[in-house]
């Protein structure tokens, strides 16, 4: 066997570092262009934020719902790679032309008379941004797992290679990220937005034409004729329909068709598991047909196959997880939204000459990164195998518990570096500088504590969900199971929007500012507060975590798999 497969990735991989690096800055730093260009409210500006990025992660089931069922994964990743090309291109021609712009004004100067973009103008804004969202959502859903099918799962080889494949998407998205944080971070911050945006856009180009590069090498997966999604559905209604009904005492009187008709039907097939068995119930076979009557064929919303039931089972079992991965996104939020407000405060100077943009902050972790992920794939998994017996090393689910205890810690850290950057704008009478002309002596490198356990529980827990949910996941269900990292995601930036609110609401007679997150004046708010707000809660739901994780009963393998992963 060659490593043909690990080949034909390179093009996935490298489009997708192309897309990285167009679009990372915009969610670190499109805050600074809502606040200063566009001219929203602080609170506002991170709420727009995070609605956006919100978008771009919720709608990948939609784009992974087409691309299983009917378009297929490479198609539908490259109309979305074109969709989002169009968005940057519209927010390049508006950031260019000033008519299409608020005119400039100072909105950290309390007497200012600042007006928010309005109308057609607005209009524009929204258009371009959620089309950037609409195809990065779509990226999002493809990439990964038209990446994963390049690989054959039951070749023990193969199967291995493709774990790792899932390291080198990381490591393909942190290197573009590098080169966002930095190079086009830099060029929005002291060329201008339209240069930036327009660096973006010619990355995303190039990234259109390097995974339409790839097409004559790709192994193209076939759409099957039955949408699974509608096959777990029912499942699901099945089982409430014969909900009356007695489970057999032996499993093998529930309904499944021969091996022979199922592999003549390119279907898979999983043997039955005594858990979830509710569902069972959606296969129970009933007799009250004549003996010597020929059968109709059942009807699928009243019988289905022990395989679908399983099916069912799994996307079920994986719901407890997907629920406890909302809370790290939420956390990452404050990272791309109030941490780069912090930042605009401090002293971001590294020589004389030079300052450090606080949006490029996160080039912190992910250079940590760009070194861990290579070392942790070619010498810790190799070694923990030898130990474990696991394919990856470590289970996923261990992965992913790493990852999220480390996300509480880092909120932890997060409240302290605030409470420390307070006390110094407290001890100088600076509270109410303007960060812009009175920074405070306070280097920004002390916000790369949070930044830097972030970083390490982004590498653990992220990828960890995605792997999961991919080799999990029924065989027609893909892309739709990968989504729900992505669904997650959004459902942790719309919480995040939902929580200021709720903060703001709950705090608005007992602080002078009018709530912990009110106003434009970060060194007026309680934003420590709302960190330790926010690890608490980190912890709570890795307690919660736990407790789903061990209950949890992974999908059976195949034997020839088992058995080659134990001889490695």
């Amino acid at each position: 066997m060659t490593s043909f497969p690990v080949l034909v990735c390179f093009w996935v991989v490298a489009a997708l570092a192309f897309e990285s690096m167009a679009t990372i800055a915009l969610g670190v730093n499109l805050i600074t262009y809502f606040n200063g260009i566009m001219h929203f409210k602080l609170a506002d500006a991170a709420n727009q934020l995070t609605n956006y990025l919100g978008t771009g992660y919720i709608l990948s089931i939609l784009v992974a719902f087409l691309a299983d069922t009917y378009i297929g994964r490479f198609k539908a990743g490259l109309i979305s790679a074109c969709v989002e090309f169009v968005g940057l291109a519209l927010l390049t021609v508006q950031a260019h032309y000033p008519k299409l712009k608020p005119l400039p004004c100072n909105v950290f100067d309390p007497t200012a008379s600042c007006e928010k973009v309005k109308g057609g103008n607005a209009a524009l804004l929204f258009v371009a941004l959620y089309l950037v969202a609409a195809g990065s959502a779509g990226l999002k859903a493809v990439f990964p797992t038209h990446g994963a099918d390049q690989f054959d799962e039951k070749d023990p080889r193969e199967a291995r290679q493709m774990s790792s494949f899932f390291n080198w998407l990381l490591l393909a998205l942190c290197i573009g990220a590098a080169a966002s944080l930095t190079l086009i971070v830099w060029i929005q911050d002291n060329k201008g937005w339209d240069w930036g945006f327009g660096i973006s856009s010619i990355a995303m180009l190039l990234g259109v034409v390097l995974f339409a590069v790839g097409l004559p090498l790709y192994r193209i997966y076939v759409i099957q004729g039955t949408s699974a999604i509608v096959e777990i559905i029912q499942v699901y209604v099945a089982a409430i329909r014969n909900r009356k009904l007695n489970l057999p005492e032996n499993p093998t009187e529930l309904y499944e068709i021969n091996r022979d008709e199922e592999a003549a039907i390119e279907a898979e097939f999983l043997p039955h598991r005594d858990v979830l068995r509710f569902l069972d119930k959606a296969a129970i076979q009933q007799t009250s047909l004549a003996q010597f009557e020929k059968p109709e064929p059942p009807s699928p919303w009243k019988l289905c196959r022990v395989t679908q039931v399983e099916n069912a089972k799994i996307i079920l079992g994986m719901v407890p997880i997907f629920c406890c991965s909302i809370i790290m996104t939420l956390c990452l939020a404050q990272l791309q939204t109030f941490s780069i407000e912090q930042g605009l405060t401090m002293d971001t100077s590294i020589t004389t000459s030079f300052d450090i943009p606080p949006a490029s902050l996160p080039i912190l972790p992910v250079t940590f990164m760009i070194i861990l992920i290579p070392v942790y794939d070619r010498i810790f998994v190799p070694f923990a195998r030898k130990i474990t017996g696991h394919l990856t090393g470590i289970t996923h689910l261990q992965r992913i518990g790493v990852g999220l205890i480390l996300s509480s810690i880092s909120m932890a850290t997060a409240a302290i570096m605030e409470a420390k950057r307070k006390g110094v704008a407290r001890d100088q009478n600076m509270l109410d500088a303007i960060p812009v002309l009175q920074p405070l002596p306070i280097s920004v490198f002390w916000l790369s504590f949070q930044y830097f356990i972030f970083g390490i529980a982004d590498m653990f827990t992220y990828v960890g969900l995605l792997e999961f949910f991919y080799s999990e996941a029924p065989k027609a269900l893909k892309s739709i199971s990968t989504c729900f990292l992505w669904s997650s995601m959004a459902l942790g930036y719309y919480f995040s929007t939902i929580l200021v609110k709720i903060v703001n609401g709950a705090t608005k007679g007992i602080t002078k500012s009018g709530g912990w997150l009110a106003g434009n004046n970060i060194n007026r708010n309680h934003l420590n507060l709302f960190y330790w707000l926010l690890s608490i809660l980190s912890l709570i739901n890795f307690c919660v975590y736990l407790f789903c994780a061990m209950r949890y009963q992974y999908k059976p393998q195949s034997p020839v798999v088992s058995k080659e992963d134990d001889k490695a």
